[in-house]
């Protein structure tokens, strides 16, 4: 008995998928796919959801734009890159995945991630705790006040704020100086030990950017605008993002 040919015909056309290549060059490589299967075996997200990025690209290829948009799995990708790292034709899955995230509705998209994009917005601090300016600056000098007065060697210990021609400007995760201020100590000792040259802005100090990871590209912009800013007004000659 002869086989039967079997003929996938004309698949549909991916929206997510057409716009990333119209976008990156060389269309983000996302024709090139080989099923290898490199990219799903260094994936920290492979799996959950019953989801990969090979399949996730599959899909994506086939034009299953609903059943990729239903998915929260473009929300467990981390965007860490390591698909383009292991893929041999170097196919860009991020982009593909932050287009998808860019599609969801905002009041779709999880609550804590627009929370804290939201809260990054009210402040040109860029914290996602939403810390103001004066918040921040009383955080930093009760924590340096204590630091010197009761750790033996550090009683000249420094935590510059606004600095104006610092080598270094210095970016802080805003999770810390709210709910854990003792654990921004470690790196102030590391670099006045190293006799670095540095200061933290009262503007733009804030080292996340969840506007990114929501895929706000205003929002996003807007936050990176405010930190290039901040580095500028101070004159610092490195922006040191500790994230």
């Amino acid at each position: 008995m002869r086989a039967e040919e079997i003929r996938l015909g004309k698949t549909r056309k991916s929206l997510f998928k057409d716009h990333v290549m119209s976008i990156l060059p060389d269309g983000g490589n996302l024709n090139l796919c080989l099923t290898c299967g490199a990219c799903a075996s260094g994936c920290p997200a492979s799996g959950i959801g019953d989801m990969d990025p090979r399949r996730f690209l599959r899909l994506a290829a086939m034009g299953a734009d609903d059943e990729i948009l239903s998915s929260d799995w473009a929300w467990w990708c981390t965007m860490c890159q390591r698909c383009i790292y292991a893929c041999p034709m170097k196919i860009d899955i991020p982009q593909l995945i932050f287009n998808v995230r860019a599609s969801r509705p905002r009041e779709q998209r999880p609550k804590g991630i627009v929370a804290s994009c939201d809260a990054a917005l009210k402040h040109d601090t860029c914290s996602a705790m939403g810390v103001s300016e004066e918040d921040w600056r009383f955080v930093v000098e009760d924590v340096l006040d204590e630091v010197r007065a009761g750790q033996a060697g550090f009683e000249k210990l420094q935590a510059p704020v606004d600095k104006v021609g610092a080598e270094l400007f210095l970016n802080q995760n805003s999770r810390e100086p709210v709910t854990e201020p003792e654990e921004m100590v470690p790196l102030w000792k590391i670099l006045n030990l190293a006799g670095a040259d540095w200061t933290y802005g009262s503007k733009g100090w804030a080292a996340e950017n969840y506007c990114m990871f929501m895929a706000d590209d205003a929002s996003w912009e807007h936050i990176i605008r405010t930190k290039v800013k901040a580095v500028e007004d101070l004159r610092c000659k490195a922006w040191l993002n500790t994230e």
